[in-house]
């Protein structure tokens, strides 16, 4: 483990293959600053394991969490510490994270996964 990344290129790279971006809806900004983290399920015992860390940069983006070739099918799941993120706005957090878990069919397709926030509710979905 060490210190999640920063992003400082724009996450529509050539070979992208899993990104995310976070908005703040109570604000209508974008959600920076915030830590996440990937982890992929795997076998025996069904366990996490912990593929990347990464920090939303000042548009709620942050690198790619997978490039194209990392993939392998199989379950995984983004963890948003979405309490520190409130806490350092000055608010409290009804969720202290949010785990979106999903399934990757097809490792060579690219994914988008947003999330949007406020303090008492959050949305997700497979975006393109």
């Amino acid at each position: 483990r060490g210190t999640p990344q920063h992003c400082s290129l724009p996450v529509l790279q050539t070979g992208a293959m899993l990104t995310t971006h976070v908005l703040n809806t109570a604000t209508g900004l974008p959600a920076a600053g915030l830590a996440l983290r990937l982890a992929q399920l795997r076998e025996p015992g069904e366990q996490w394991t912990e593929l990347a860390q990464r920090r939303t940069d000042a548009d709620g983006r942050c690198l790619p969490l997978l490039a194209t070739g990392q993939a392998e099918a199989g379950t995984y799941k983004l963890r948003f510490e979405t309490a520190a993120y409130w806490q350092g706005l000055g608010y409290t957090s009804f969720y202290p994270f949010v785990e979106v878990v999903f399934t990757i069919t097809d490792p060579a397709q690219k994914l988008h996964i947003p999330l949007l926030i406020s303090p008492y509710s959050y949305t997700t979905y497979r975006g393109s």
